[in-house]
Order: structure tokens, then sequence, then C-alpha cells
């Protein structure tokens, strides 16, 4: 063996060298690297690609450091292992007079003879670059006025990969830290660069650097303020041609992660009018209605007039009957040939136009004996149109009937109700315990709103369980009758044994809860009617099953657990509707999931909560505008036949302070309530959210 080889073997022989190599870049002047022999291409030339490759190196530096081992005999200091096209690219610059020979070059030197051959083979065996580290010299290769191609040549990158991380180069540099961190995700940069306030992005990215983790709320209530989506209503029932002949444009998500912007809604809003009122115009033809088209149905602030639609033909009878049903059905037959059609396409705005027309027709059906003087056209998502009649109330009919007792409205207004007077001393009996009510980030609409249907949603489980209902229409009576307590909406009951029928001030029944209860009073007054027996003869003669059946349903409509406000919990009722809702097993999910309606009333942060709760987190949920995140909350509850918890009335196991809760008796808001740590909550700046609308 030669001196030269044997003096090579002692150079690298393993026994000398660390068990750990050290992987901290060392810098190599530029004139103290060379190729190393061993190197697969150490023979061939510089490809045409070398130029380009020496611009970007000299607009953001060498990215990733080479490989080098250290040199032997004659040999410079540092010779490159791997990064053979990026010391190549240095000489082309140097050769310029663009750098000086003592550039400093980062290099990993590697001493391990596998580690050496590991180079060697492999095309990396260095730590890869972060893409932080790319975002930031795309931006220093754009200020020295590469192009987009000319970048996506020399990185190996797509144009359009190019693009966006050419658009994350703006980011602010706190945001560009955080996501070098970790303390953010690319998806996160992203939403943080399409805010165009970089002042906003470096305080999101800080706070997210100081371990309170990504606000994407934040982001996402920014970038949704004012902005008109495709998915808007409107835009389905306008569609991309009708959008751009009016002048419309669109923008499209640089990251193909949001939908497109409409950026006139202007015009599209006037392009949605026009369609929609040029099928709306028939409607009153010769009947002097008033059409008011708009995209959400709103509210008629004229409280001489109700709508139409909500009495599931209880106040019908013989041929009137028959002609409400028959007007549903054809309905009901115009709404899902519309289902199956492009709304889009201008055939399908006679179908519209008799759907409209078939509704209106149900409505006068349903209450012939109703004016009507306003008609509500709005955006439909399946129907692109739906339409609401609005009259004067029915005409009362005088009886010599006695007058019902004052309301809990009336009570209200003069102050608490009076308690009824005993006979005789009762002693308290023990009541199951009202679950905790959630009210933190709860305002008063929402509130009102989740207690609204979750009663409905009671109504139709009680209503399917005729011996609970047995129970709890005895166990009523017995408390108000001989106890003497739960007088009133206000007091400890659940069962508004007066009786009245549940209702809410111009909302209407949701159809597969209480709606269904209604429908069978329907069928029952109706059976009735045939019978042309008195009301006490008939049900007398009613054989057990179907007595217990309409026991169950008139029970069913008469509770009543709805609540205006979060400061007006009436624990008493609830801890009743939880041993009801026990006894007939009540699942709202058996009937009904959350819709579009239900879910709107709720803010971002609930949706998001829901999600989680079912399993079904999106990761665009957050960025997600509110519309398209109510849409998705519905559409994955529906598949998983989700409801949450409340809605059921579902039992809580009992605390530990459960002997401190107040007595079903005490009116809330007494100071036996507030004793026992009845929350105050301010009024939310929210309280006006929206009603249940049809």
């Amino acid at each position: 063996m030669s001196k030269f080889n044997r003096s090579k073997m002692r150079l690298v022989a393993p026994s000398v060298e660390p068990a750990t190599p050290d992987r901290t870049p060392v810098a190599y002047a530029l004139r103290d690297l060379a190729v190393a022999p061993e190197n697969l291409r150490f023979a061939e030339p510089a490809d045409d690609g070398i130029g380009e490759l020496a611009e970007t190196i000299f607009a953001a530096g060498v990215l990733q450091p080479l490989t080098v081992r250290p040199g032997r005999g004659e040999e410079r200091a540092g010779m490159v292992l791997d990064g053979r096209r990026r010391l190549l690219a240095l000489g082309v610059l140097c050769e310029a007079g663009r750098i000086a020979d003592d550039y400093p070059v980062s290099c990993f030197v590697e001493t391990d003879v596998a580690r050496q051959a590991a180079a060697v083979v492999l095309t990396n065996t260095a730590v890869p670059v972060h893409l932080a580290d790319v975002i930031v010299a795309i931006g220093k290769m754009l200020k020295a006025r590469l192009t987009i191609p000319a970048i996506s040549g020399a990185l190996g990158y797509g144009e359009i990969e190019v693009r966006r991380l050419a658009a994350l180069s703006e980011l602010h540099p706190k945001a560009l830290e955080a996501l070098k961190a970790g303390r953010c995700s690319l998806r996160q940069a992203k939403l943080l660069a399409r805010l165009p306030d970089r002042d906003a992005q470096g305080e999101i990215a800080e706070a997210a650097l100081n371990g309170f983790g990504f606000q994407e709320w934040r982001v996402a209530e920014r970038l949704d303020a004012g902005q008109v989506t495709i998915h808007d209503r409107r835009f389905a029932f306008v569609g991309p041609e009708r959008y751009a002949a009016a002048g419309g444009r669109l923008e499209s998500d640089l990251f193909g992660e949001r939908a497109d912007v409409v950026l006139d809604p202007d015009r599209l809003q006037a392009a949605w009018t026009a369609r929609a009122e040029a099928i709306a115009r028939g409607l009153a033809d010769g009947r002097g209605w008033q059409v008011h088209v708009t995209v959400d149905e709103f509210d008629v602030e004229d409280e001489g007039l109700e709508p139409f639609g909500d009495g599931y033909g209880m106040e019908l009878e013989g041929e009137e009957r028959e002609a409400w049903r028959t007007a549903a059905a054809a309905a009901r037959a115009a709404r899902d040939a519309l289902a199956a059609r492009d709304l889009v396409e201008a055939d399908c705005d006679a179908d519209i136009a008799a759907y409209l027309a078939a509704r209106l027709a149900e409505d006068q059906a349903e209450a012939p004996t109703r004016e009507v003087r306003l008609v509500a056209v709005f955006a439909d998502a399946t129907t692109g149109l739906d339409v609401r009649a609005w009259g004067p109330p029915a005409p009362v009919v005088e009886t010599d009937e006695e007058q019902p007792a004052p309301t809990d409205d009336d009570e209200d207004a003069d102050g608490p109700p009076r308690p009824a007077p005993r006979l005789f001393a009762v002693t308290a009996a023990p009541v199951a315990v009202a679950p905790v009510v959630e009210v933190e980030g709860v305002n008063h609409g929402l509130h009102e709103l989740r207690t609204d249907v979750a009663t409905r949603a009671l109504i139709r489980a009680l209503a399917d369980d005729p011996v609970a209902s047995l129970v709890a229409v005895v166990a009523r009576l017995f408390c108000v009758l001989v106890l003497h307590q739960g007088v009133g909406r206000g007091g400890a009951g659940a069962l508004s044994l007066a009786a009245e029928a549940y209702s809410r001030a111009r909302t209407p029944a949701i159809p597969e809860l209480d709606g269904e209860v209604r429908r069978r009073l329907a069928d029952r007054r109706e059976a009735w009617v045939a019978s042309g027996l008195s009301p006490i003869a008939w049900v007398a003669a009613l054989d057990a099953e179907t007595r217990m059946a309409l026991l169950a349903e008139l029970a069913a409509l008469s509770l009543d657990l709805r609540e205006e406000r979060t400061t007006s919990v009436r624990r008493g009722a609830r801890a009743e509707a939880v041993e009801i809702a026990a006894l007939c097993h009540a699942d709202v999910t058996r009937h009904w999931t959350p819709d579009a309606m239900f879910l709107a009333a709720h803010p971002k942060a609930k949706l998001l909560a829901m999600l989680a709760e079912m399993g079904a987190e999106a990761p665009l949920a957050a960025g997600a505008r509110k519309d398209e995140l109510v849409a998705l909350v519905a559409e994955r509850a529906a598949e998983r036949r989700w409801a949450p918890a409340y809605l059921s009335w579902a039992a809580e196991p009992p605390q530990a302070g459960d002997d401190d809760e107040p007595p079903p008796d005490a009116p809330d808001g007494s100071p036996d309530a507030e004793a026992a740590g009845q929350p105050e909550v301010e009024p939310s700046a929210s309280d006006d959210a929206a009603p249940r609308a049809a």
C-alpha cells in the first residue's frame, strides 16, 4: 500500500471520530471549497440552469448549506460532497465580480465515513430548509427583480406555488417568525396573508409567539366583514352569467382555500332584485295585495297583521279541510319539482312562479276567513324564492264561555303573581334537580330560541308516550289543585294546564316537532265533527288506546318551557322537564336535527363547538363565513342525527351542592333564587337576535 493511501487511512480512521457528528453549519470562504472527486457529477460540465441559480443565490443567499468533508493532502479545506451546482453558481458570481472569493458559504462538515458515503449517494443528507426561509428568500428574489418563472425554475417549484409563497413573503416579520417557530401553521399563515393590515398581522402573530395561541376568529371576522361570496343565496339564484352580464366581477382566492368573492355586491343585488321582481310580479294581479321582495324574510312592523300558515288545518272541517289538503299537496309537489332543477336557468322562472302561487293558495286555504293584505317574497336555497302571506287575524267568534284567566304577560306587567290562598299547610316534597343552565356567551335572544326549540322537542316526545303524559298531567293537577304550586307560567310547573296551546309570537311551528302534534289534533277534530256527538260523548266513545293518545297530544301541546332571558331561568320547570323527558325517553334527533334557521342565531364560536362536540371538525371551518359555517353544521348534524343535549332535556348527575337549590315555588329573581347562586347576566349587545323564520 502506498504512503498516500496509508496517510489517507489514518486521516479517516473512525476510532478518532466522535460518536455523534456535529451538525452545526460552518462557514468556509468560497476560495477554500472545491467539488470532491467522489461526487457523482464531478466531471459533468455546468448545465444551462446554473446562471439562473446564480441569480437566485445572489438575491437570497445559499438557503441550504453544502455538505463537505475535510480536504486531504493538497486538496482544498472543504471538498463538496453535496451541493455541486450551488458551488458552481457561486463560482459564476465570483468570476463576474459580483461576490469576492472570501464570500462565506455555510457548510455541514462530515467526518464520518458512513455519512460521507451517504452524502455522495443521496441528494440531500442535511436538515431540510424551513418553509419560512424559502418564503423570505422568494421575497428577496422578487425585490431583486427576478421573474416568477425564473424563481420557479431555480427552486423547482410550480409557478402557482411560487406565487403563493410570494404572497406570504409580504407577511409581517412576526408572522414569519411564528411560522418558523411552529406557533402557527401554514394554513394560518395564509389566513394572515389575506389581511391587508400588516400591523394587525403583527399583533396576532405576536400573541401566538407569546403562547396565547393563534386567534383564527380575529382573522376570520376581519375577512368576513362586508364580504360576499358565491355561496350567497343571491348568487345561487342569479348565476355567474347574469352576474357577469350586469358587470359584476369575481376574485378567486390565491391559495384556493376560500370561496370566490363577489367584488360588486350592488350589481349582484340589482340582478337578484330584477329577476325576483319579474317572477313575483304576477302574484298580486287584480288582488290589491302589497308585494315586498327582499332577500331575507322580514318581520312586518304592522301589529295588526299576522302571518299565514301556522294553523295546520286545526280550525277547518269538511270541504274546507279537504281543499286545504289539496292545496298543501300541490305546494309540496311544486317544491319537489324545483329541487331537481338548476335554478339559474331562465326556463325555470315559470316553475318558481307556479310554486309561489301554490304556496299562497295553501296559506289561503288554511285560513279561508282571513284577508291577505301583504305578500313577502324572499330568497330560499331550495326553491330560489319563497313566499309568506300576511293579513289581519281571523275574526273572533263571540261565545258565552267564561273569560280566560289573566296571562303571564299580564302578571309580569303588574309584578310577580300573587300566591293562591292555601287552605292548609303543605310540606315541601323532594323535587328533581334542574340541569345547569349555560349562560356564558349566550344572549337573551339565543337563550329564548334554545328554550323554545327544546319545548317543541319535548312536546313531540311527550305526545308519542301516552303513559308518560298521563303521569305528567296527573302530577300537574295535583300540584296546582292540592299543593298550590306552580301557578302561572313563571312558577315551578312545566305543564301549563289552564289549558293553552304552546306558541311563540309570529313564529311558525317546526313541522317535524310540534307541527306534527298540531296535524294529529286537526285530524282528531275532523273525526269529532264527523261523529255528530258532543265532545264528552265523543271522547267517551273512543277506545282506550285512542283516548290515551289524545290525552298525550293535548298534554304535550300544553308544555311551555320557553325562557325569554338568561336572567329568567325557570328552575322548577326545568327540573320537571328532566323527569318528563326521562319518562318518555325524549330524543329530539328521532324527528329533527338543527336546521339553518336554528343555527343562524348562534355565534361562530358556538357553531365551531358544535362541530367539535359531534366529532366533525373541519380544517377550514374556522375560516368560513357565518352562512357557510351554518350550512356545514346543519349538514353534519343531519348526517350524524345529532342535536345538542339541552334540546332533549338530558338529566345531569346531582352535584354536592344540590341541597342549596332554591325551592321549586320560589319565583325567579327572588331573594331565595339569588342566594342559591342564580347568575346575573348583563344583556348582550346582540339581544335582538333574529327569531326563527319559516
